[in-house]
């Protein structure tokens, strides 16, 4: 079907900064086709400083709903009227909806890591994950995987945010966790009896494809490595893990369940998570 434009038409978007390597558009637009809805969704790169004036005209506008993607994800709560108990507890929004002008905040990064993993076949349930980073991200896959795992180790380069974070996960949910400054001899100590290995780094996302958080020697066949970034689709860090006989889960999957989740709470609709997936990997063949 084609993409209709009118005055009845409803706005979606995403901001961020930089934007411009976002999938969102393709997919989301794609969707909406799909599905015969009458809605555009549309990328804005927003620096820090005009944040606020951006969430004002969005409100202004009508829109229906957005995207945060970094640097936002944080600083975004503030601006809303009212933050879902998980996203609040995270600390991080990545999902907005307007109903009737009142601005709802979610996040669907952690459901949209744990579709990926499901997708993947890798179980959870009492295992030990070593997680790097305690950013928007890292506190989304925290809370999501300490539902299910037996011990969680979060590594991050600024110790005091790993540390923070570990706290609040043990407050909330019975596990052993710790957290730790990411660097060589922690990795090393923590891999050695690991079952699950994730970045939710930005480290390795295009144009830096040379960046990677852990050294390969320290990784190992028994592992499970999963990485959020998905561009480009296997980085440095999944190549080198895949050379070392490790299973990989690229970020693709969690990128496309976390806008499925986004999809459902905008629209109340299942959006056709096969469409999404096709349109995202061609638009990534077409970037390269």
């Amino acid at each position: 079907m084609k993409l209709k434009i009118d005055g009845k038409t409803k706005i979606y978007g995403v901001i961020g900064d930089p934007i411009g390597h976002s999938l969102s558009p393709a997919i989301h637009n794609m969707a909406f086709r799909k599905l015969g809805l009458n809605a555009i969704y549309l990328a804005f790169q927003v620096k820090s400083e005009n944040l606020v004036r951006a969430v004002e005209g969005f409100k202004a506008l009508n829109f229906q709903g957005f995207n945060v993607t970094i640097p936002h994800k944080t600083s975004i709560m503030s601006l809303l009227d009212k933050v879902d108990p998980l996203a609040e507890k995270i600390g991080a929004v990545n999902t907005v909806k307007n109903v009737d002008g009142k601005l709802f905040g979610y996040n669907t990064d952690g459901l949209g890591a744990l579709q990926a993993l499901k997708k993947s076949k890798v179980k959870l349930d009492n295992k030990k994950i070593v997680l790097i980073g305690a950013g928007g991200a890292g506190k989304a896959l925290a809370f999501t995987f300490a539902n299910y795992a037996k011990e969680m180790v979060i590594l991050n380069r600024t110790e005091e945010k790993a540390v923070k974070l570990s706290k609040t996960i043990s407050e909330n949910f019975s596990l052993q966790v710790k957290g730790l400054k990411l660097n060589y001899e922690n990795l090393r100590n923590e891999l050695k009896n690991a079952d699950l290995l994730v970045n939710a780094t930005s480290l390795g996302m295009y144009p830096n494809v040379d960046k990677t958080p852990v050294d390969k020697n320290l990784i190992n066949q028994n592992l499970v490595v999963f990485d959020v970034v998905y561009n480009p689709l296997k980085t440095r860090f999944l190549k080198e893990a895949e050379e070392k006989g490790a299973k990989i889960v690229n970020g693709l999957s969690m990128f496309i369940y976390q806008a499925v989740e986004a999809f459902k709470i905008w629209t109340g609709l299942n959006p056709p998570v096969k469409t999404m997936f096709k349109v995202a990997l061609k638009e990534l063949k077409h970037r390269k």
